[in-house]
């Protein structure tokens, strides 16, 4: 079996894998066997998002039955959530956006966090802050790989994780950008693959997204 990875210092998150497999469960019986699909395909660091009535409980079961997993709770945007993820051992959060109210929640709980920008504006507030790792969301419709470009010369320390809309055939183009660590994506957990329990199909899709570094990505 493979050993536990040891909890993520607030500036690692980003480098456990090319991809951030971005998780939303209905079921929370399936939450153990999908992460071990996941972290079997090589994508360690899950993000399993609060869209959903059993998200807490599927970051629970995960948290105490993978440990080889870095399970990490998505849509994170009020303190109580901030709270409640951490009593239910994720290890990570992620927010769409953020506020000082938030961002205070999220530094208090001693987890790393990456805050959601999507304007220039925010990134420089963010680095006013001292916060140097962001997902860009929505990141196609925020501008994509151009906008992240644009971003890259007058803001070199930032530091992104870019999600929404992105799929397997984005996904070389923004692990190519200086300023990409990773990419969070949900073409490796397909809807019909999880309700069918193809595990076997989800780590395929995993094993091929864990590969992109070695494809010539610059997630590092």
């Amino acid at each position: 079996m493979t050993s536990p990875l040891p909890s993520p210092p607030a500036a690692s998150v980003l480098d456990l894998a090319p991809v951030v497999p971005v998780v939303v469960l209905d079921d929370v019986s399936a939450a153990v066997p999908l992460a071990r699909a996941l972290v079997a395909g090589g994508l360690p660091a899950i993000e399993v998002t609060l869209r959903t009535p059993v998200a807490l409980e599927a970051i629970r079961e995960i948290s105490g039955a993978v440990p080889e997993a870095v399970v990490g709770a998505g849509t994170v945007i009020t303190p109580e959530q901030v709270t409640a993820c951490a009593a239910a051992g994720a290890r990570f959060l992620v927010s769409p956006g953020w506020t000082d109210v938030l961002l205070t929640a999220m530094r208090a709980s001693g987890l790393p966090f990456l805050p959601g920008v999507s304007t220039t504006s925010e990134v420089v507030a963010l680095l006013e802050r001292g916060v140097r790792e962001m997902k860009f969301f929505p990141a196609q419709a925020a501008g994509g790989t151009a906008y992240l470009t644009s971003l890259a010369g007058p803001l070199p320390q930032a530091r992104f994780c870019p999600t929404g809309g992105i799929g397997p055939a984005d996904v070389a183009d923004y692990l190519a950008l200086p300023n990409v660590a990773c990419v969070g994506g949900t073409w490796m957990v397909p809807a019909d693959a999880v309700a069918a329990r193809d595990w076997q199909r989800i780590e395929g899709l995993a094993r091929a997204a864990s590969s992109l570094r070695a494809a010539g990505g610059t997630c590092r």
